[in-house]
């Protein structure tokens, strides 16, 4: 490339003085001559060449000289654009925690009655891991046996274990539990809910017994935990209605309930300090 460059370089040097012999020939002349225009125009041609040629030259250089800086840029660029995805999602995270902390303070300013001691879950147990939990709280911070856990979103479990500092929680989702409840809209509360597992869909549901045949009970209906027995407060959210049935050899009512709290999604809990001990236990109650 360099030789093809000063030969380029030397022949429009012999060119430009041939020209320049011409011009200093023809300025007498009022018209130049066939070959003087033909020289010039050879000339212009041949400088335009070298002109575009050199020029492609500096915009290739350019671009290799500049390529490895882009390439640094670049790479800027992405760890930059890592840091801020990196800060959405701790965002959306701690927006999240804000959210659910409102709602349990929500919560307990309505139900203000009661103590609330919040637990971390760190295992899950049980024949099927949904059916058990353990928290990072026990004796020693003031968790019993047969206390009920809870989130914002309603009923979770109560707790069947305790040791110094730590405790497992039976969930709703087991079917050893059974919680006696109310229908929000008719007020009736000699239901009995339990929860158990529906192998065709395997999603976690609950049902609620013993609504006399006459109940008002209707799909979307509010289920909620009726205070009897004592060991549940009144009032805790269990799920909605989802579908109901007569079932005519019990003489009874038995309605589906969607539960409000998805136990997959579980990270940590509430426990309700009761106001006094509970009289009695439903897991003895017979269908």
């Amino acid at each position: 490339m360099k030789f093809l460059k000063n030969k380029l370089a030397v022949t429009i040097i012999i060119l430009s003085v041939t020209f320049l012999v011409l011009i200093v020939n023809s300025v007498n002349r009022e018209k130049s001559s066939f070959v003087e225009n033909g020289i010039g125009v050879t000339l212009n041609s041949v400088e335009g060449v070298f002109y575009n040629f050199n020029n492609k030259i500096k915009n290739t250089l350019g671009f290799v000289f500049n390529f490895s800086k882009v390439k640094q840029e670049n790479e800027q660029l992405k760890e930059r654009n890592s840091q801020l995805e990196s800060m959405s999602q701790e965002y959306d995270s701690l927006k999240k925690q804000n959210d659910e902390l409102r709602k349990q303070v929500n919560f307990q300013n309505q139900r203000s009655e009661y103590k609330y001691i919040g637990c971390d879950i760190i295992g899950k147990s049980g024949a099927s891991y949904l059916d058990q939990f353990t928290i990072n709280k026990g004796s020693k911070d003031g968790i019993v046996k047969q206390m009920v856990a809870i989130t914002s979103q309603g009923l979770v479990g109560q707790v069947i274990s305790v040791s110094n500092n730590w405790a497992v929680v039976q969930t709703f989702a087991s079917d050893n539990l059974a919680v006696h409840a109310m229908v929000e809209s008719t007020n009736e509360t000699n239901g009995i809910a339990k929860g158990y597992k529906d192998s065709s869909t395997n999603s976690l549901l609950a049902k609620i017994f013993n609504l006399p045949l006459n109940s008002q009970i209707k799909k979307g209906d509010v289920i909620l935990t009726s205070g009897l027995g004592q060991l549940y407060p009144k009032g805790i959210r269990i799920g909605y209605v989802t579908d109901v049935q007569d079932d005519q050899s019990k003489a009874m009512k038995v309605a589906v309930i969607q539960p409000y709290v998805d136990v997959n999604k579980l990270q940590e809990v509430f426990m309700v300090v009761p106001k006094s001990a509970p009289k009695n236990n439903l897991d003895d109650i017979k269908y």
